[in-house]
């Protein structure tokens, strides 16, 4: 799709056949990645069982090479689905967020805390 910005060349620091990893623009933590498909699915139930295969390998490739290169003391892995899910880009993303302890208060409730209070 020439409208969709996952469609057009990024970064890629990890792929495979199917699928590709990049840093994301607007990271929550340091070394945040998306995962994605190189076809164009809208969402993550769109996407074929040999795409999601692919996705799934390169991201435990993807979780190596963060371990690796930043040492995070856990992740989160999170995929929204649809506008009303808080997905904006729509083309089939995971997300891979390292998490390193202190980087909030209170980690239990997972990616929640991280993000910023609405007004």
């Amino acid at each position: 799709m020439t409208d969709c910005i996952f469609c057009q060349p990024q970064p890629y620091v990890l792929e495979n056949e199917l699928a590709a990893a990049f840093f994301d623009n607007h990271p929550v933590s340091r070394g945040h990645l998306l995962i994605i498909p190189k076809h164009h699915y809208a969402t993550y139930f769109d996407v074929l069982a040999a795409d999601r295969q692919a996705m799934a390998a390169l991201i435990d490739d993807a979780k190596a090479y963060l371990t690796a290169r930043y040492q995070p003391d856990g992740y989160n892995i999170g995929i929204n689905v649809g506008a009303a899910a808080g997905q904006t880009v729509m083309h089939c993303h995971v997300h891979l967020i390292p998490r390193y302890h202190g980087d909030t208060p209170h980690p239990e409730g997972g990616i929640r805390k991280m993000l910023p209070a609405e007004k």
